[in-house]
């Protein structure tokens, strides 16, 4: 409906309550609008957007041409690109960035975003501070497309940079969202392009059996050396420190769970004994320590769940709720060593994770069950895998070789494809099942790794 908004529409039947909730909308300042509930309350607003507005007052509290006066300044800053409450209520003073971080999004951020946080407000101080006087309003595309070029023209990553972008983007629509700002300039940057389908580290056959021997290597020297010193303290009648039957300390056996589940560093730090069940062979990762923020379940191969077992065994009486790793630091110092003790070079801790995916690509398991295992939110995440398993890419170009008049001679053809008879022979796949991969060959359907 819409009506001149005054003091005799007020008065008048069309602006009483009905069953309904209803609006007015004025016919001669676009924007402005009455709300009329069932309860009998009325709010004037002031349309700044579709899908947002800001509540002006209640009918008894304004009068209809205060209603419209505030909401003709609304309108205007919204106009002019400043904050639509400039200049009501006594809001003279434009809110600066460092203001709205402190008063308005750490607060909401904590309390909302709780794992991810820390790590925003500590990138936003990193790349933005220089912005922490400058009022929300003067934050433009323009400034932003400048910040963008200077991080990329200095060498950072694509990734690296649209990271930082993402930060500042997610405080901006928060302001728009609670109309603290009418726009996120954010919008209209052009975002850095990344390689979707980048390469991916994983370990082949050989350095995998390297690593294993590593732990194994480095699980004999700490058993030894707790052999050792319990020997001494025993011949000077002191108490024994606990036997090591099976692992010499949590790297082992983090290790090999990594490999065989795929978990993140975070939600392997954060499992406890009461998220894995022994009898139906399942390990649960809870939603608070998921980085999609939902709980998800991933089955147990025999190798994690002998793992497991030999772990609590080494950790007897401790409780259901006990951490299964009371390790707090990234592992960085003992990992590092493992690597060199391997002589694998060039692999992160995440890589395991991407072992875990890869192996189970190779084995042809369908990319939607190895994104539900590995946890992503959407297959797109779980694409960047899929040119190692088997496909129809390598047939289609050997299809080629039919429609050819002439069959390549064997000295035509690349060293160690020639048959020796004429026929060119495709070389064979990269082999990169592993030896720890033969537990899935019984249960491709329902994977365990």
């Amino acid at each position: 409906m819409r009506a001149i908004i005054g003091a005799r529409l007020l008065a008048s039947a069309a602006a009483q309550p009905k069953g309904k909730p209803f609006e007015i909308s004025d016919s001669r300042l676009p924007g402005f609008v009455l709300r009329i509930q069932p309860s009998g309350v009325r709010t004037f607003y002031a349309q700044l957007g579709r899908g947002r507005r800001l509540a002006l007052g209640k009918v008894g509290h304004l009068t209809a041409d205060q209603a419209r006066h505030r909401c003709e300044l609304a309108l205007g800053n919204v106009a002019h690109g400043r904050e639509p409450t400039m200049g009501l209520d006594g809001a003279t003073k434009a809110v600066t960035l460092r203001q709205f971080l402190e008063i308005d999004y750490a607060p909401w951020a904590k309390a909302n975003r709780p794992r991810s946080a820390s790590a925003t407000l500590d990138r936003l101080e990193r790349c933005f501070s220089k912005w922490y006087d400058y009022a929300l309003t003067t934050i433009s595309t323009a400034q932003l497309e400048s910040w963008k070029t200077e991080r990329l023209q200095a060498g950072c990553r694509p990734a690296t940079v649209l990271r930082d972008l993402a930060g500042l983007s997610a405080v901006l629509s928060h302001a728009v969202r609670i109309e603290k700002l009418a726009d996120n300039a954010m919008r209209r940057v052009e975002k850095p392009r990344l390689d979707r389908t980048p390469n991916i580290r994983f370990l082949d056959p050989e350095e995998e059996a390297r690593l294993r021997l590593a732990l194994d290597e480095r699980d004999n020297r700490l058993k030894a050396a707790r052999n050792s010193g319990n020997s001494w303290r025993l011949r000077r009648k002191h108490l024994p420190l606990q036997r090591l039957p099976h692992f010499g300390d949590h790297m082992t056996p983090a290790v090999l769970l990594s490999i065989n589940t795929g978990l993140r560093r975070g939600e392997l730090l954060s499992l406890r004994w009461s998220d894995v069940n022994f009898r139906q062979a399942v390990l649960s990762v809870q939603a608070t320590s998921a980085k999609a923020g939902q709980t998800r379940h991933v089955p147990l191969n025999p190798e994690a769940i002998q793992i497991l077992k030999n772990w609590r065994e080494q950790h007897s009486g401790l409780e259901a709720t006990a951490k299964v790793f009371t390790a707090t630091t990234s592992f960085k110092t003992a990992w590092s060593g493992i690597l060199k003790a391997a002589k694998i070079t060039m692999f992160r801790w995440h890589d395991l994770r991407h072992h875990f995916a890869s192996r189970l690509v190779q084995a042809n398991v369908n990319l939607n069950t190895v994104r539900e295992l590995l946890g992503h939110g959407s297959l797109a995440m779980t694409v960047r895998y899929a040119h190692l398993g088997p496909d129809q890419k390598r047939e289609a170009v050997a299809l080629l070789s039919g429609r050819r008049d002439k069959t390549p001679s064997a000295q035509d053809t690349p060293s160690g494809l020639g048959s020796g008879d004429g026929r060119v022979e495709e070389a064979p796949a990269p082999e990169y099942l592993l030896a720890s991969a033969r537990l899935l060959e019984p249960r491709r359907d329902s994977v365990a790794a």
